[in-house]
């Protein structure tokens, strides 16, 4: 016996799926009216399509962080897809969070994407049309004696997770975050130990090469390369760097009474 499908039935589907009414409507009566196993047919069936769509470029996206009910971990995300509208839309916003939140639940470092998560990413590829996935998810843990500062930019597509070691104020924690999202240049490392390498390198290669076109003698061209490289040190090391809403002070002089910033993350959409 081939049960009833309500209207409403069908328009509930559809809301859940964001497919058409005649897709809905025949799903229900193939599953004789059971709305989960309905949209779970819906969600195999346009899956299979929508992973032809996988070579479109998703360029657009959101940021997302989460930090652990116990503050002793916390997670930054990227959820990519193809166009803005869609990256700006509530439900994008609300599953680049949630993946956020079941990547709580992973060992520290790089988190792999889960069913759960793929779940999400299908429901929306399914609702858009579009090319969506998990770009990058990673887990930080705060340590014995640490804490978080985050931060995510207005149009959620630059966020920054930093891992804070002793006391350190929840609202500096948050302009430390503010200011690693807008500082340019953008800083490299913690200190002037965290620079990295190649970095410095490169600098040191184009100052050496400027000073002998100028046609300086190794010596003074030694000289001038080393204060070249010793200012890029003060510029890419965060805690010598003047702080954005107040160049008078630097970040390290926010920090008092012993607290102190161990590293942080700035992801922005499509850079990583």
């Amino acid at each position: 016996m081939t049960a009833t499908i309500s209207a409403k039935e069908v328009m509930n589907l559809r809301q859940k799926t964001g497919l058409s009414m005649m897709e809905c409507k025949k799903a229900l009566m193939e599953t004789n009216g059971d709305m989960a196993a309905a949209e779970e047919a819906l969600r195999v069936k346009m899956k299979g399509k929508m992973d032809t769509r996988t070579d479109r470029a998703a360029g657009e996206g959101r940021i997302a962080i989460k930090v652990a009910a116990d503050g002793k971990s916390a997670t930054i995300c990227e959820l990519r897809a193809e166009t803005d509208f869609t990256a700006k839309n509530d439900e994008f916003g609300a599953a680049t969070a949630q993946i956020a939140e079941l990547a709580l639940k992973a060992p520290a470092g790089d988190v792999a994407t889960t069913d759960a998560m793929s779940a999400l990413v299908d429901q929306l590829r399914i609702k858009t049309g579009e090319n969506i996935s998990v770009a990058r998810c990673k887990k930080v843990d705060a340590g014995s004696n640490g804490s978080f500062g985050t931060y995510v930019h207005h149009d959620g597509k630059t966020g920054v997770l930093l891992q804070c070691e002793g006391a350190v104020a929840d609202d500096v924690a948050r302009d430390i975050c503010m200011h690693i999202t807008a500082a340019v240049p953008r800083p490299e490392g913690v200190t002037r130990d965290d620079v990295p390498a190649e970095v410095i390198e490169r600098e040191r290669k184009l100052a050496m090469a400027m000073a002998i076109e100028e046609g300086k003698n190794e010596e003074i061209a030694a000289k001038i390369v080393d204060g070249k490289v010793n200012k890029l040190y003060s510029d890419l090391a965060l805690l010598e760097q003047p702080f954005v809403k107040d160049p008078s002070v630097k970040i390290k002089d926010l920090l008092k009474g012993g607290g102190t910033v161990k590293s942080f993350l700035r992801w922005s959409v499509g850079q990583g």
